[in-house]
C-alpha cells in the first residue's frame, strides 16, 4: 500500500513538473520580452531675462502703486476701450431722466488685490480723444492720447471700500457665480445722457466697438495719490440708471426710478492695456547677475533655457536598438522656491514653456497650447513645483517627421508668466457633467509675483515600453 501511495505521489509530482515546463515553453514560444523603461538623467539649464514690453492680450487690468521689499516698485495704470451695449433702452424713458452713471471696477473677494487693503489711494479717469494702437504693450504712453483737462472723474479707493456682490462669473460663463468687491466711481451725469441721445440718433453706431470709439474712445485710469497696493481689476463696465415711464393695468401713469443698465464694457475683444512702470529690487538683480532663474511678473523676468532633446531621442534610440517600442510619456518638473518679499508675494498660478522662436507668435496670435511647440503648467503651492506634461507630441513629432534630429529651435525654451483663462460648459445628455477647456493664455497681469526656478533640481522623466524579440 505504502509503494502504491509512493507511485501516485511521483505521478503526480511529474505531472506538476510538466505542467510548469508547458507553461515556460509557452513564452518561450512569443519569443519576445516586454518591460517598461523609466529614465530621469536628464539636465537643462537656463538664465534670466528681462522681459519689461510685453503685449497685453486681457481683460484683466491692474491699478494703482506698490512698493515690496524684495520685489521693488511696481505702478499700474490702465487704458481701454469699449464694447458697447447692442441695444439701450429708450422706450417709457428720455435723456433728461438719467440721474447717474457710474464706472464700476469688480475685483475678486479674496485675490483682488496685493499689499495693504486699508492703504488709501486716489484715482483719476481722463476721456480718451482718439483711438488706441494696436497691437499695444505694457511701455505704452497715453500722453497723446488724452489731455488733462478731460478729466471724468477722481475718486478715493482702497480695496476694502467697495461693497460685495455676487453675479454670473465672468471667467468660467456658466451659471456659477462669483463673489466680487465693487469699487464704483461717480462719472458725469452728462457722460450718460450723450451716450443716450448718441444712441437714440444713430443706433449702428453701437453695434461695433470700432465704430463705436469714433464717438467715445475710451478711458485712460492712473492713480494720482498714495502707494500701498495694486488691484486685480477683472471687469470694468459703465452702468447708467435712469428713470422710466409706464402705464400699469389700471391706467395709473407711474415712473419707476433707479433703473440700471450695463452700457458699456471692457471685454478680450476690445483694445485694451495695462502700462507698466516696474523698478526692480536690487535683491532680484543680485539673483539675475548670480545666474539664478527668476521668474517676475508682471514685465519683469522670464527665463530662457535648453531643452536637452536631442539627448533624449539619441539615449531612446540607442537603449531600444531594432526593438519595437513606444514612448508614453515625457515630462518636466520644475521645483521653485519663493524669495522673501514684503506682502508675500507668491509664485504665478501658470507657467507657459513655449519654443523661443515661437514665443512673440504665441502671445501676438492670441494661441492656445498644443503640446509641440507650447505647454502650459499651474504651480502647486504645496510641493512647490511646476509640472508640464503633455509632452509625447514634441518628442514624437521630431522621431516620426524630422529623422530624430531635433533644431536649435527645438532645444531653446522660453519659460514665461501667464494668465489662463478657462470656460466651464455643461454636457447635454442624461449623465450631465461639465467639461472646462482653456480658452485663452496672455501673459500675466493679473497680479505681482515671483519665483526661483530651481534648474538645478529639475526632473526630464521619459518612460517607454521596449519589446525584445529574439
Amino acid at each position: 500500500m505504502k509503494q502504491f501511495f509512493n507511485v501516485i505521489l511521483a505521478a503526480c509530482l511529474l505531472l506538476g513538473l510538466h505542467a510548469c515546463t508547458d507553461e515556460t515553453i509557452g513564452v518561450s514560444i512569443t519569443d519576445s520580452v516586454s518591460s517598461i523603461i523609466e529614465d530621469s538623467s536628464f539636465v537643462i539649464t537656463g538664465h534670466s531675462v528681462r522681459n519689461d514690453r510685453v503685449q497685453m492680450r486681457t481683460s484683466t487690468k491692474m491699478l494703482g502703486k506698490l512698493q515690496a521689499d524684495g520685489f521693488g516698485q511696481l505702478t499700474a495704470e490702465a487704458v481701454t476701450s469699449w464694447m458697447p451695449a447692442v441695444n439701450i433702452d429708450t422706450t417709457g424713458t428720455r435723456a433728461e431722466w438719467i440721474d447717474s452713471c457710474r464706472l464700476k471696477l469688480r475685483i475678486p473677494y479674496r485675490s483682488g488685490f496685493t499689499g495693504d487693503s486699508l492703504a488709501p489711494m486716489r484715482l483719476n479717469v481722463y476721456r480718451l480723444n482718439k483711438a488706441l494702437p494696436s497691437p499695444i504693450y505694457s511701455d505704452f504712453d497715453p500722453t497723446d492720447y488724452y489731455d488733462s483737462s478731460d478729466l471724468l472723474a477722481s475718486e478715493s479707493y482702497s480695496p476694502s471700500s467697495g461693497w460685495l456682490e455676487t453675479s454670473t462669473s465672468y471667467v468660467t460663463g456658466t451659471s456659477s457665480y462669483d463673489t466680487v468687491r465693487v469699487i464704483s466711481v461717480p462719472m458725469p451725469v452728462e457722460l450718460g445722457r450723450e451716450l443716450f441721445r448718441a444712441y437714440k440718433s444713430d443706433p449702428s453706431i453701437f453695434s461695433a466697438p470700432k465704430r463705436f470709439a469714433s464717438i467715445f474712445p475710451g478711458i485712460y485710469i492712473n492713480n494720482s495719490y498714495g502707494s500701498g497696493h495694486v488691484l486685480n481689476i477683472k471687469a470694468t463696465e459703465l452702468d447708467v440708471y435712469y428713470r422710466k415711464y409706464t402705464q400699469l393695468s389700471d391706467t395709473t401713469d407711474t415712473i419707476y426710478p433707479a433703473r440700471c443698465q450695463s452700457y458699456l464694457a471692457s471685454t478680450p475683444e476690445v483694445v485694451s492695456n495695462n502700462i507698466i512702470r516696474f523698478n526692480v529690487d536690487d535683491a532680484i538683480t543680485s539673483m539675475v547677475n548670480s545666474g539664478e532663474a527668476m521668474i517676475v511678473a508682471p514685465a519683469g523676468y522670464e527665463v530662457q533655457v535648453r531643452f536637452p532633446i536631442q539627448d533624449i531621442i539619441d539615449k531612446y534610440k540607442n537603449n531600444i536598438g531594432n526593438n519595437q517600442s513606444m514612448i508614453n510619456t515625457l515630462s518636466l518638473t520644475l521645483p521653485v522656491s519663493v524669495p522673501f518679499t514684503e506682502y508675500n508675494i507668491q509664485p504665478p498660478t501658470y507657467l507657459l514653456m513655449v519654443k523661443t522662436c515661437q514665443k512673440d507668435n504665441f502671445i501676438n496670435g492670441d494661441s492656445l497650447a498644443n503640446n509641440k511647440d507650447s505647454f502650459y503648467a499651474i504651480y502647486d503651492a504645496q510641493s512647490k513645483e511646476y509640472i508640464f506634461t503633455g509632452m509625447r507630441d514634441f518628442i514624437i513629432d521630431i522621431i516620426n517627421n524630422h529623422g530624430g534630429v531635433a533644431t536649435e529651435d527645438d532645444i531653446n525654451f522660453t519659460i514665461t508668466p501667464v494668465d489662463v483663462t478657462n470656460y466651464t460648459y455643461q454636457a447635454s445628455g442624461y449623465y450631465g457633467g461639465s467639461t472646462t477647456v482653456v480658452t485663452k493664455i496672455s501673459p500675466m497681469v493679473s497680479r505681482p509675483a515671483i519665483a526661483r526656478l530651481l534648474l538645478d533640481k529639475a526632473k526630464i522623466k521619459i518612460t517607454y515600453s521596449k519589446q525584445i524579440v529574439d
